[in-house]
């Protein structure tokens, strides 16, 4: 951890916060992963290495505590009071990026591994049917080295991503593009006005491809308004 010289509160908390990925890291403790491979999953272009490094610097600090897992196999990382105190500076963050850093997202921004982890984590699980139900997603435009399908698998007691072929019968599937799937999840347009413009394509019984927008609760910073966008004077 660098440190800036300085005595100042900024300084000191940003030694601690501005380290490259910690903010992420500290972004999925706040939403509930606590294991090691939650947490990669949800930084999935970080190292391994790094991630224990950066989460050995959060324990130091005392914005973490690595607690033994409910059931005995391994260990689980857990925010303390001051990790605690960290969620609404994050979510702060999270609001000014959604409000004026999101003008400029680039082909290789757009993660499906992201994108599914989020959307598994906010899925409206009293509104699903009382059986399973898998979704299969296939992206058109990702960048190369990503996965192009993705499955969700969705009950009303969990849902969990896979990035391979689970073996289970396919209820759904939702093709076309990922940046207006990501647009869909980040409040910047419907679904319904995606499917109305060619852009995602749901195919499966007609009760299902209707239910399936109400499932998902969308990200968390979808509400957050938008600047209106000023034309420069010609």
């Amino acid at each position: 951890m660098s440190s800036y010289g300085q005595f100042c509160p900024v300084a000191k908390a940003s030694e601690v916060l501005a380290e490259r990925w910690t903010p992420l890291v500290v972004r999925e403790l706040l939403c509930g992963s606590h294991r090691f491979n939650e947490l990669q999953r949800g930084v999935p272009l970080m190292s391994r290495s790094l991630l224990a490094k950066r989460l050995r610097d959060l324990e130091l600090a005392g914005v973490i505590e690595r607690r033994l897992s409910g059931d005995g196999r391994g260990s689980e990382y857990h925010l303390t009071e001051a990790g605690e105190e960290l969620r609404p500076i994050i979510m702060g963050l999270g609001a000014w990026g959604q409000r004026w850093a999101r003008s400029n997202v680039s082909r290789a921004e757009l993660d499906p591994r992201l994108l599914m982890w989020d959307m598994q984590r906010n899925i409206e699980t009293r509104t699903l049917p009382p059986h399973r139900v898998v979704v299969r997603f296939r992206f058109t435009d990702v960048a190369p080295g990503l996965p192009r399908v993705t499955w969700l698998i969705l009950d009303r007691q969990q849902a969990d991503v896979c990035y391979k072929d689970p073996g289970f019968e396919i209820d759904l599937v939702v093709v076309g593009r990922l940046r207006a799937l990501v647009a869909v999840w980040m409040g910047d347009t419907s679904m319904s006005a995606a499917i109305r413009a060619g852009e995602l394509q749901i195919q499966g019984t007609r009760r299902l491809a209707d239910a399936f927008p109400s499932w998902l609760r969308r990200s968390i910073f979808a509400r957050v308004e938008r600047p209106e966008i000023t034309p420069a004077p010609a």
